[in-house]
C-alpha cells in the first residue's frame, strides 16, 4: 500500500481565524462610551437628589400644617391681659379669660355671657327693642363655678377683646361695682348694684 502518496490536510481557514484575538474598538468610540456611561450615572444621581429633596419639603410642609393647626399652637395667642370671646358651634358667645388651652379643651375663668329680652315699642305693635344684658356665670339655679371647661370639637373660633370694647367696659363696671365678687340673691333687681346682670348695649334693634 503506498502510504506515502497521501498528503496532509492543510488546515481549515476557519480555525485559523477563530485562533485569532478578537479585534478591539478604536480608543475614540471606547471613551465615546465611557463618557455616555459617566453621564448616565451623573444624571441618574441628580434625580435621586432632586427626589429625596421634594420628599423632604413635602414631610415638613405636613408636619408644619399639622403642628400650625393643632389648638396647642394657638396658646401662644392669647393675650392673659385681654379678655377672650369664645364662640362655640351651638352659636352660644362666652367671655372670660382663657387659662389653658390644648388639643382637647381650653379652660375659661371669669366667666360672662349675654342674655337678651325682647320688649314691645310703644310707638309701633309690630316692632319690638331688644334689651342684651351681660350676666356673670354663679347665679343660676345649678350654681356654678366661675369657670368652664369646653372642648375644642365644640369652639368655632375665638378672640382678644379690646379693652374699649363694650363687652369690656361692662366688664370693668361690673366688677367696680362688685369689689369683693358676685353676691347672688333670690330676686335679683335692675337697681342693685351686686346685681349679676349689667347692661352691654342699649335698645338694640
Amino acid at each position: 500500500m503506498d502510504f506515502m502518496g497521501r498528503s496532509v490536510p492543510n488546515q481549515q481557514p476557519s480555525r485559523m481565524a477563530a485562533a485569532q484575538e478578537p479585534v478591539e474598538p478604536p480608543r475614540a468610540e471606547r471613551g465615546r462610551r465611557r463618557e455616555k456611561s459617566d453621564w448616565l450615572t451623573q444624571g441618574s444621581r441628580v434625580a435621586t437628589n432632586v427626589l429625596l429633596f421634594v420628599v423632604a419639603l413635602l414631610v415638613a410642609a405636613v408636619v408644619w400644617f399639622i403642628y400650625s393647626s393643632s389648638p396647642d399652637s394657638q396658646s401662644k395667642f392669647v393675650d392673659s391681659s385681654k379678655l377672650q370671646a369664645v364662640f362655640l358651634n351651638t352659636g352660644q358667645v362666652y367671655f372670660g379669660n382663657v387659662k389653658s388651652f390644648n388639643k382637647d379643651y381650653l379652660v375659661l375663668s371669669n366667666v360672662y355671657y349675654l342674655q337678651s329680652s325682647n320688649s314691645s315699642s310703644a310707638s309701633s305693635s309690630t316692632n319690638s327693642n331688644q334689651n342684651v344684658s351681660l350676666v356673670k356665670l354663679g347665679c343660676e339655679l345649678h350654681k356654678p363655678y366661675d369657670e368652664m371647661v369646653v372642648n375644642t370639637t365644640e369652639v368655632t373660633f375665638w378672640e382678644n377683646l379690646q379693652a374699649d370694647g363694650q363687652v369690656a367696659k361692662a366688664v370693668t363696671q361690673f366688677e367696680k361695682q362688685n369689689p369683693n365678687g358676685q353676691t347672688c340673691s333670690s330676686q335679683p333687681s335692675s337697681s342693685d348694684s351686686s346685681n349679676p346682670q349689667t347692661q352691654a348695649s342699649t335698645n338694640k334693634p
